[in-house]
């Protein structure tokens, strides 16, 4: 298995199940994340699926997540 990097095409990833946001829509806000064997977590644009992913730790999408239900990223709201 090839390691895992930040950015690195999402189709050369391990065998993994994306799950897209319930918030996608067909104008193209498609935002999909995968569990990687290693723990981590990829977040991909959907729109293309072997463009680049992103790679995080659980502990950073869960500091994500959790700022973003707390209202911290509502300013980048328009």
């Amino acid at each position: 298995m090839h390691p895992t990097y930040n950015g690195m095409p999402a189709g050369e990833l391990p065998a993994v199940i994306w799950q897209k946001s319930g918030r996608s829509n067909p104008s193209g806000n498609c935002v999909e994340l995968a569990g990687l064997p290693d723990g981590g977590i990829a977040i991909r644009n959907s729109r293309d699926p072997h463009g680049p992913a992103l790679i995080y730790t659980q502990a950073e999408i869960a500091a994500f997540i959790g700022g973003a239900r707390d209202g911290d990223f509502d300013n980048f709201l328009q």
